[in-house]
């Protein structure tokens, strides 16, 4: 599969799309733009992200904030409070365990749920 054909699929931004499977994981494209996505952790899982385009804001609570460019791998340990922000579009690549809630526990305007984020 070529993942930019695939992201020509993603319309909204801040909705992940499970593109593939290995093991336990999904691996999920998706588009970012703007501030929609609030605090949250993932209390029992990693979260990877990597910038195909673009330029994403990672926020990690109590470290300094991360520009992350095209080409960038950022891994947000179990636990510990994000958010992502896009001024500009920005694709990104996501691998997270099946269990992983999209905003965690906390639900917002964004929040999907497994099914929704299926392709």
């Amino acid at each position: 599969m070529n993942i930019k054909e695939q992201l020509k699929g993603v319309e909204d931004f801040f909705s992940p799309k499970i593109v593939a499977e290995v093991n336990d994981q999904y691996v999920k494209i998706a588009k970012i733009k703007g501030e929609d996505i609030p605090w949250h952790n993932h209390e029992n899982e990693d979260e990877l992200f990597f910038i195909i385009s673009g330029e994403l804001l990672m926020e990690v609570e109590n470290e300094p904030n991360k520009i992350m460019k095209t080409g960038d791998l950022f891994v947000v340990p179990k636990g510990i409070n994000h958010r992502v922000s896009s001024k500009e579009e920005c694709s990104i690549l996501l691998i997270e365990t099946k269990t992983t809630k999209h905003t965690g526990e906390v639900k917002s305007k964004v929040t999907k749920s497994i099914q929704e984020q299926s392709y």
